[in-house]
């Protein structure tokens, strides 16, 4: 990156005085004071008594923990405190945080720059209740209710900065008193949400009146209804700092790709590129001479002209030779930008499940943690290589009350919090791992299961079954077996009154109606499989929402017949530029992946479902694939026959049970139970991704 300040700015820093604030000096002009400055397509900070470009390299933080949803606000000032240390050692300057965070967030910002000569900087965020969006589809309706909160909310957060606010509760939000000032320390504001493309529609039809805003701090040119509404709300806030603190930081608002300012002739889905949200329509006066910047969440896999536009596709980078698409998007976007561009958000999950593939093979999910490392350190080299002011990878922790659209209609959503769905990509996209606190790894070490009874021991084999908020794990301990070559399965009962009690397929006769079979052989061709009956993805596509045909035959309790497991990735895409048909897509879920999935082994591989040890076999099925809606109150989905006002509909588990073939032979049955739960036990993880991107971010200024 540039080291050396610009002519313009040079010569805002004549004209301008140079004030000490906490080991570090802030520009001033006017009596008005920021700590960086937006100018000519650059970003500066203020290092070691100079203005410098700075390259922002970082995380965006969540507000919560396994066991809560982000309302609660349950992260404590001792998480934060080795949280911040921990992203500073991994050479990152800047958290982008979304929202107003308790008091001890702030309180623990302060403490930790104290003793650090450059701080760690905070991008602070302005949430919008989307509620309230999806109510009244107009930024204007209600006498701007959506305006007039988003300003007091950016107003209390001034006030916040500067040590001197106390909020009053309020469900769902932080309150408390905010005593420190850490207005030293905020790099800038990132105001909004990703904004709903029917919302901005609806804002701009309904008011066809409101073209332009003319304020102290911002203006508008050519912008349309719902940019001047932006204007409005950073005009607001940015007068009331200034006039109240005598301060002022660089604003940006929160974009995606399916509002950006370009368009997209080969995107399938109308509504990915049906309106721009353009900031380069907002001008700055010269009070707000910190200037502006765009944030944009940009990810590889989505939307779909990410991966089909030619364009991008067939663009050759001049550096390397080779195509790179998302640098080709990248480069498009800044060159239509005279604002710096911060790619705000960008990540690629570790999740077993999966829900967009990328022809580069940057899916949306299907990583292995070390994989997403090293497709973490692609992009952000790729970031870094174009003249974007900074990436913030998301994001710093998992996040356990997340949803997916090809999982969400098989859990229930006011229980996600209390279990780890590791078929829900957006679960996993954290380089900070929250695992379930137990020792139970597929890594051959028999003494994980030293404290657990078998459930069934006949002959020379015992099994036994243990569970957490992840998995539910099996250990199958027989000294006759090959594991390597022969064919081993186990049936489960989860349901009553349905399942199978022969696999034909296998002809394979089972001991009781099984709805799951899960069957190992050696380390290639191994998976779970479901009852036609039971087989909640393609009832979903196939009967309710007509989306595909399958071979699959009318759904009859004790067919004989076990399906794949399958998760969708896409619908049938319609390119309009190009006129071809993508057709509908899904993979195997149910396939399971031989490895080693403690993270200590060399060869570590955390979406190892099975490993053999010495004459046994461990195992760990996803609660998500057995039809568990909520492990944590024992739901799972019910006879999809007897619903009728739902697709799905939970009904209470009385236990699973288990058999074991071998070689013809079958095991008495026995039935396992476990204990419902209403708090979750969990340990921190830094992923390998935290290395990798430590060394990447060292070679970065």
């Amino acid at each position: 990156m540039k080291k050396h300040v610009t002519i313009a700015l040079i010569l805002i820093m004549f004209l301008t005085t140079l004030v000490g604030c906490q080991n570090q000096l802030v520009f001033k002009k006017d009596d008005i004071t920021t700590i960086a400055l937006s100018h000519n397509g650059s970003f500066y900070t203020e290092v070691n008594g100079t203005a410098q470009e700075t390259f922002l390299k970082g995380v965006n933080m969540g507000a919560t923990i396994p066991g809560s949803f982000p309302g609660a606000l349950a992260i404590d000032k001792e998480a934060y405190l080795k949280w911040f240390e921990q992203i500073y050692d991994m050479n990152a300057n800047t958290i982008r945080i979304y929202t107003t965070m308790r008091p001890v967030f702030y309180e623990a910002l302060y403490e930790f720059n104290q003793e650090k000569d450059v701080p760690l900087y905070i991008l602070q965020g302005v949430w919008v209740n989307e509620e309230d969006i999806a109510n009244l589809n107009d930024a204007y309706a209600s006498d701007n209710l959506i305006i007039t909160n988003f300003i007091t909310d950016a107003k209390d957060l001034v006030d916040i900065f500067h040590g001197n606010k106390t909020l009053a509760e309020r469900p769902g939000h932080a309150s408390g008193t905010y005593s420190y000032d850490v207005s030293p320390y905020i790099l800038g504001w990132i105001l909004g949400i990703e904004w709903a493309p029917d919302f901005v529609v609806g804002t701009n039809d309904a008011n066809p009146d409101k073209t332009s805003y003319k304020g102290d701090y911002l203006y508008t040119r050519n912008a349309s209804p719902f940019e001047v509404c932006l204007a409005e709300v950073g005009d607001a806030l940015l007068a009331y700092e200034a006039k109240t603190y005598q301060m002022t930081r660089p604003i940006s608002y929160t974009n995606w790709l399916t509002t950006d300012l370009l368009t997209h002739p080969n995107e399938p889905d109308e509504r990915e590129d049906m309106v721009s949200v353009n900031t380069e329509h907002i001008k700055t006066t010269n009070n707000a001479f910190a200037g502006m910047f765009a944030s944009y969440h940009i990810y590889p896999y989505y939307p779909e002209f990410m991966n089909f536009e030619p364009e991008y596709q067939n663009w050759v980078d001049p550096d390397t030779g080779d195509k790179n698409p998302y640098k080709a998007y990248l480069t498009d976007l800044i060159s239509h930008h005279d604002m710096p561009v911060l790619v705000a958000e960008v990540g690629i999950p570790s999740s077993r499940g999966m829900t967009h593939e990328n022809p580069q093979g940057f899916n949306q999910g299907g990583h292995s943690e070390i994989r997403q490392g090293e497709l973490l350190v692609d992009l952000f080299e790729t970031i870094a290589e174009t003249d974007a002011m900074g990436a913030l990878i998301f994001s710093w922790q998992d996040e356990w009350f997340k949803r997916t659209w090809n999982t969400m209609d098989f859990d229930l959503s006011w229980r996600r919090p209390f279990w780890s769905n590791y078929e829900t990509n957006e679960q996993a996209f954290g380089l900070l791992a929250m695992d379930p606190d137990n020792d139970h790894q597929t890594d051959g070490d028999m003494s994980e299961w030293a404290s657990i009874t078998p459930l069934i021991r006949a002959n020379t084999t015992s099994i036994y079954i243990d569970t957490d908020e992840r998995y539910l794990h099996i250990l199958i301990e027989d000294q006759q077996i090959n594991w390597q070559n022969d064919t081993i399965y186990i049936p489960m009962d989860t349901i009553p009154n349905q399942g199978n009690d022969s696999w034909q397929h296998e002809s394979v006769s089972l001991p009781f109606y099984a709805d799951f079979v899960i069957k190992i052989n050696g380390e290639n061709n191994s998976r779970i499989v479901v009852d036609n009956y039971y087989d909640a993805n393609d009832y979903l596509y196939r009967d309710i929402l007509n989306m595909i045909t399958s071979n699959s035959p009318t759904r009859t309790i004790n067919s004989g017949i076990f399906n794949p497991i399958n998760h969708v990735l896409s619908a049938e895409l319609a390119l309009p530029m190009t006129n071809e048909t993508i057709p509908f897509s899904s993979y195997e879920a149910g396939q399971l992946t031989y490895g080693n999935s403690n993270p200590e082994a060399s060869a570590y591989n955390s979406l190892a479902d099975y490993y053999f040890g010495t004459n046994f076999v461990e195992i760990r099925i996803p609660w998500l694939l057995l039809n568990v809606m909520d492990p944590s109150t024992k739901q799972i989905i019910a006879d999809f026959s007897i619903n009728h006002d739902q697709t799905f509909v939970p009904i209470d588990a009385t236990g699973f049970t288990f058999s074991f073939i071998y070689d013809d032979i079958s095991l008495t049955p026995a039935t396992y139970d476990w204990d419902i739960w209403h708090t979750v036990s969990y340990r921190e993880r830094l992923k390998p991704a935290y290395d990798m991107l430590k060394s990447s971010f060292d070679h970065m200024d």
